[in-house]
C-alpha cells in the first residue's frame, strides 16, 4: 500500500478529517428553501486545510443534481470565465439555443439569425442565470486563494449586483485572512463584512488520534503522542503521517528533526517573512521566555494595554496564536516555538 498521507497542498489527501460541523453549515445554509446567506468565506492560516474544504463541499454539492457547480481562477477575467464555463455544460447549452440567445460576440458558440448579440458580459450571465432559474437549478462558484485584484474586485461587485437580483447564485471563496481583509475594506465591497466568514479551528483531537491508531495499528499511547504534536494543524497531520509511514521502525522523536525541517521549508518561513517586526517580536517573547499570561507579557515587552490587544487579534486572525483560555496567549502551530528560537540564532 503507498503513503496514504501527502504533502501538497490543496489536493484532497486520502486521509483526510473532515471538518463537519463548519462543513454541514455552509452546506445547510446553500441548501435551505430560502437561503440566509449566498456567500461563505473561509480563512485560516496556510495549511489549515481552506482549499481542501472547500473541494469537500464542492464534490458533494455536485452529487445534487439541482445544483452546478463551477470553479473559477482568481488569476483570470472571471465573469467571461465563467460565462464560459456555464455555456460548456450541455444541458444549458441547448437551453440557450432553445431561447435563442445569440452570445457570439464573446466566442461562445454561433451568431443567432434575425437575433441581436448579447454585448456585454454581465448581461451574458444575467441571461444565462434566468435560464438556470428556469431549469429549477441553482449556480455555486468557487474561488480558492482570493486576494485583492482586480479581476476578484470587478467580480465581486458584479456578484453583488446579481444578488439583488435575486438569481439563484451562490459564492464560496477561500483566503488568507489578510487578503480576505484588504478585500471587504473596499469602498464598493463593504457588503462583504455581512458575509459569513468560517475561521478553521484544530482539527478534533479524538478524530485524529483514533485515525492515527487505525491507519498504523498502534497503541494508545503512541497515538496520543502523535496527535499532541500536530496540535490539530492539518498540514502537520499529514507531514507527521507521512514521515511515520516512511520511518515506522524509527521512535517519534527520532523522525522530529525531518518533521520540524517539513514545516519549516513549506510553511513557517512563509508566514514568518509575512510578520511585522512587532509581531515577530511578541513571538520570539512567547517563545524564549515561556510566559503566557497576556497581563506579564505586556509587561514584558513594555507595550500598552491597547496596542497589545491590536496585535493580539492580528495574530490570532493570522492563526499563529491560541486565545482561547481567558487571559492567556499560547503559540497555536505546532513546534512553531522551537522555529521562533531557530530565527534567533
Amino acid at each position: 500500500m503507498n503513503n496514504p498521507f501527502s504533502l501538497s497542498f490543496g489536493k484532497k489527501p486520502l486521509q483526510y478529517i473532515s471538518r463537519l460541523a463548519q462543513t454541514n453549515q455552509i452546506i445547510e445554509s446553500f441548501k435551505a428553501e430560502n437561503s440566509s446567506n449566498q456567500i461563505f468565506m473561509i480563512t485560516g492560516v496556510r495549511g489549515s486545510g481552506k482549499t481542501v474544504m472547500m473541494t469537500n463541499i464542492a464534490e458533494e454539492m455536485r452529487q445534487d443534481t439541482d445544483w452546478i457547480v463551477i470553479e473559477l481562477n482568481p488569476m483570470r477575467e472571471l465573469l467571461e470565465s465563467l460565462a464560459a464555463k456555464i455555456y460548456s455544460i450541455p444541458e444549458m447549452y441547448s437551453k440557450f439555443l432553445k431561447a435563442r440567445l445569440d452570445f457570439s460576440a464573446f466566442g461562445l458558440g454561433v451568431s443567432i439569425e434575425n437575433t441581436a448579440p448579447v454585448t456585454d458580459i454581465e448581461n451574458v450571465i444575467e441571461r444565462m442565470l434566468e435560464q438556470i432559474k428556469q431549469a429549477g437549478k441553482r449556480l455555486l462558484i468557487t474561488v480558492d486563494e482570493v486576494t485583492n485584484s482586480e479581476y476578484i474586485r470587478i467580480f465581486a461587485s458584479s456578484f453583488q449586483i446579481l444578488l439583488r437580483r435575486d438569481y439563484p447564485i451562490y459564492l464560496l471563496m477561500t483566503g488568507l485572512y489578510e487578503n480576505i481583509y484588504d478585500l471587504q475594506n473596499e469602498d464598493s465591497l463593504t457588503f462583504l463584512y455581512r458575509a459569513p466568514k468560517l475561521i478553521l479551528e484544530p482539527l478534533n483531537y479524538t478524530a485524529v488520534r483514533k485515525n492515527y491508531m487505525d491507519i498504523f495499528k498502534i497503541d494508545l499511547e503512541t497515538a496520543e503522542k502523535m496527535t499532541v504534536l500536530i496540535k490539530g494543524y492539518p498540514f502537520a497531520f499529514q507531514v507527521l503521517g507521512y514521515l511515520y509511514w516512511e520511518n515506522r521502525e524509527k521512535d517519534i522523536e527520532d523522525i522530529l528533526p525531518e518533521y520540524d525541517q517539513y514545516l519549516e521549508e513549506y510553511v513557517y518561513a512563509k508566514i514568518w517573512s509575512e510578520l511585522s517586526e512587532l509581531d515577530k517580536k511578541i513571538l520570539t517573547e512567547i517563545s524564549i521566555s515561556g510566559e503566557n499570561k497576556v497581563k506579564l507579557l505586556r509587561e514584558r515587552l513594555r507595550m500598552k494595554s491597547e496596542l497589545f490587544s491590536v496585535y493580539r487579534e492580528r495574530l490570532k486572525r493570522k492563526g499563529v496564536i491560541d486565545t482561547r483560555e481567558y487571559g492567556k496567549i499560547g503559540l497555536a502551530l505546532p513546534r512553531f516555538e522551537e522555529f521562533v528560537k531557530m530565527q534567533q540564532i
